[in-house]
């Protein structure tokens, strides 16, 4: 079986999670998915990088999270989303999956 990239599980537990926050009216089901994506994208990060790269790149992965929210007043929810998907999923790759 082949292993996904803990970017692209990162990024899929950002949009996910509000996704279906959004679409299900239910907030805290859209927290468990973000959860879940978060501690496996975490474990990748450890096996991958250590345990201070995963550290910090879960430490983004949370920051994401909480900076979509003020950023949407601005640009709107799923541009920012999106973005910050985007800029964990970069972040990811450059420091975890290259190496892999």
């Amino acid at each position: 079986m082949a292993r996904v990239p803990s970017a692209v599980v990162a990024a899929s537990g950002l949009v996910g999670g509000y996704g279906v926050a959004r679409w299900t009216k239910k907030r805290p089901l859209g927290g468990a998915v973000l959860a879940v994506a978060g501690t496996a994208a975490a474990q990748q990060w450890r096996k991958q990088a250590g345990n201070a790269t995963a550290g910090a790149l879960t430490a983004a992965y949370v920051g994401a999270f909480a900076g979509s929210h003020p950023l949407a007043k601005k640009i709107g929810a799923w541009p920012s989303v999106l973005g910050v998907a985007g800029a964990v999923a970069l972040a990811s790759w450059a420091v975890a999956d290259r190496k892999a």
